[in-house]
């Protein structure tokens, strides 16, 4: 008998799990309180910038680091597949990331050689770009970026040729506490079964286990981002102090973003609008004449240490949760639905699953 997975979130780590769950020869329903792929719900899938490397990985932990390691070759991987069944650009480019001072660029360099990534001393000046120091940028020329708008529109379209039952505008209530889950009830009364549940809700999960997993630290994050459509676009994504530039195939930049503890306000502010702006016109010079297109926010699960919790419920059988990748469920999120597959079907998985392991 084909084993029923119900998916509790419709972002790009619910549909990243839809997708290895499909494979493995499972039946999946997702159960979305908004739409999936809409991009006017506040969640993070579609909001983020879409680069395919932690910002500064060196300052990350190994744990963290392994479920980021080969995103790039898969999102490669994955677009073309995405291109061939769904006719759906993902806008997966090979732009390279230019890092600006100030950081740890030993630091840097040591990371770099240690997990093979090229890097190269170089002159911000020479990539079109200002700089406020006189020291060193690195060129890391291999870091790649995907449109996170297009890659949801892409999946989401997969899925459905695939057979994934999608329940949208669907909210469940709180979990209560018992000792296996069968069913689930939604706020409008229906009762949803399946045989294994996985909670991949992001920044909404505490609010649905905050009775079962009171350990669970997951709050929402705002971010903020602008959008540009300069006349003369980077060639290149660009970082600098926790803020970052992103060209578009299509000729936009988006540039951000910011890191709001402000609970599930996902409105958008004049003082981050004027911040932002203000960095992006000190990278880009020529960026005061322009018009700033679109101006948005989105909701990031926050997490300590940017560390999501995979794995099983630690008290309610069938249960299982993939969630709290703060800013970077789209990095995470392929090694994320393999580890969580694996453990749902009893196998074991490529990497360690215990630093992730659901707190009680």
């Amino acid at each position: 008998m084909t084993k029923h997975v119900m998916i509790i979130g419709g972002g790009i780590v619910g549909c990243m799990t839809a997708m290895e769950l499909v494979n493995r020869g499972c039946r999946v329903t997702i159960v979305e309180r908004n739409q999936i792929a809409s991009q006017t719900s506040g969640e993070s899938s579609w909001a983020g910038g879409g680069i395919i490397l932690p910002l500064l990985p060196w300052m990350y932990s190994e744990h963290v680091n392994a479920l980021t390691n080969n995103g790039a070759n898969f999102y490669r991987e994955l677009s073309q597949r995405l291109q061939r069944e769904t006719g759906i650009d993902t806008n997966f480019e090979q732009s390279g990331f230019l890092l600006l001072p100030k950081f740890d660029i030993e630091a840097a360099q040591a990371w770099c050689t240690r997990n093979q990534h090229p890097v190269q001393s170089v002159k911000a000046s020479s990539f079109g770009v200002q700089s406020e120091s006189g020291e060193d940028a690195l060129w890391l020329p291999t870091v790649c970026q995907i449109r996170p708008p297009y890659l949801m529109q892409a999946m989401r379209k997969w899925l459905e040729q695939n057979n994934v039952t999608m329940l949208e505008h669907t909210e469940l209530i709180p979990l209560k506490q018992t000792p296996a889950l069968t069913e689930w009830q939604t706020v409008s009364g229906e009762t949803l079964t399946a045989d294994q549940f996985v909670v991949t809700s992001g920044a909404w999960s505490f609010e649905l286990l905050k009775e079962t997993s009171a350990k669970l630290n997951i709050k929402p994050m705002r971010g903020q981002i602008l959008l540009y459509k300069p006349q003369k676009n980077l060639e290149q994504m660009v970082y600098r102090e926790g803020f970052y530039m992103i060209p578009r195939r299509d000729g936009y930049l988006l540039a951000g973003s910011t890191l709001e503890d402000v609970g599930f306000d996902s409105s958008v502010t004049e003082a981050v609008r004027n911040e932002l702006s203000t960095k992006a016109e000190a990278i880009m010079p020529e960026l005061k004449n322009q018009p700033i297109i679109k101006h948005w926010s989105g909701l990031r699960p926050g997490t300590p240490e940017n560390l999501p919790a995979i794995g099983a419920h630690p008290s309610i059988e069938n249960l299982y949760l993939n969630t709290g990748h703060f800013r970077y469920g789209l990095t995470m999120a392929p090694a994320s639905a393999q580890l969580m597959v694996a453990l749902m079907l009893g196998e074991t998985p490529k990497i360690d699953a215990t630093p992730y392991a659901c707190a009680g």
